[in-house]
């Protein structure tokens, strides 16, 4: 039976089966990082996009290009530099030998797009390339170009670098659903990352998914149904988190300069309902917004000199919110 005679309940019950066959895939080529693959695959399917921080060397591009082969789809590296312009992403017109301007599409069309350290280049080429996210598409003199669907931007920071870097303005990071960190393996993890890599022989992941498989679930995914107190749920989170407002949390007002907008709200819900769907549920419930609320709230408040100062985390912000949330 395909895809598109089943109901929605065998759809997700083949959703997850397909699942965990990809995440079995994966793991034969990359060790570890269970948590980092699961939340890049969750925004992979939820139509979003992700930003990932971590230092050099931890597999970042491995684990694209993976996860690119085992789906089957188009998948393109761009290496951010101070020169970078946006052409270069974008693709540019020429004079073709009759004379005549040609677009030549750069490297943004493709489905898998590894946006490799993003603060290392100017705000003009950051700004077209997350447009081009925002809008799928590439306007060029006039005539619009649309991206391949699907469309997956993964991008990439290195947190122990600053000189000669160019962050990301917190307007711009609001674009990316997922702030993911991520960090070192453990020993045992970086031992067997060792026997498997000094040998040059290389696993190559079985391809599990289509194109139009990924676009039918994501389209899926859309349709699962979202109970009233998980809405309400996801909103009284975010709303905590602004400061100088009536619902404000004390710790928003203490150490938060800014909280997050209505855009977290929104991918709260959509992350809760992908979570909930990978782990066998038919509908999200508030341990769902719970479970992507970190990745969803990291990059999207921002803290205050008294947190600098006293030493406050994001993470400790956010774990006093969910604890207020939860007694509303």
């Amino acid at each position: 039976m395909d895809l598109e005679n089943k109901t929605d309940i065998e759809a997700i019950e083949s959703f997850v089966e397909k699942y965990k066959t990809l995440r079995q895939e994966i793991a034969k080529v990359i060790v570890g990082q269970d948590e980092v693959v699961k939340n890049v695959l969750m925004a992979m399917f939820s139509r979003s996009h992700a930003l990932l921080i971590g230092v050099p060397g931890l597999a970042k591009t491995l684990m694209i290009t993976t996860i690119a082969k085992a789906v089957d789809m188009s998948y393109n590296r761009i290496q951010f530099t101070p020169d970078l312009m946006p052409s270069d992403i974008m693709g540019a017109e020429i004079l073709d030998d009759n004379r005549n301007f040609k677009f030549v599409k750069g490297p943004i069309f493709a489905n898998i797009v590894l946006a490799d350290e993003i603060n290392r280049t100017p705000p003009k080429t950051q700004s077209a390339l997350l447009e081009a996210m925002q809008e799928r598409s590439v306007s060029m003199n006039g005539t619009t170009y649309d991206l391949p669907n699907p469309f997956f931007v993964l991008a990439t920071q290195n947190p122990i670098e600053q000189e000669g870097t160019y962050p990301l303005p917190e307007a711009q990071q609001d674009r990316f659903m997922f702030n993911i960190m991520l960090d070192y393996p453990s020993t045992t993890e970086e031992v067997e990352i060792v026997k498997r890599t000094i040998h040059g022989d290389m696993v190559e992941p079985q391809r599990v998914l289509t194109v139009e498989e990924i676009i039918f679930y994501q389209k899926l995914l859309q349709k699962v149904p979202v109970p009233e107190n998980v809405y309400r749920y996801a909103v009284n989170l975010a709303t905590l988190t602004r400061p100088g407002t009536p619902k404000a949390h004390k710790w928003a007002n203490d150490y938060l300069s800014w909280g997050a907008g209505p855009r977290a709200s929104q991918f709260l819900i959509i992350g809760a309902r992908t979570h909930a769907v990978l782990n066998g549920k038919y509908s999200p419930d508030i341990e769902d917004v719970r479970a992507v609320s970190y990745n969803i709230l990291r990059h999207r408040i921002i803290k205050n000199y008294k947190a600098e100062a006293e030493g406050i985390t994001i993470e400790q912000i956010i774990d006093k919110l969910l604890s207020a949330a939860d007694t509303q």
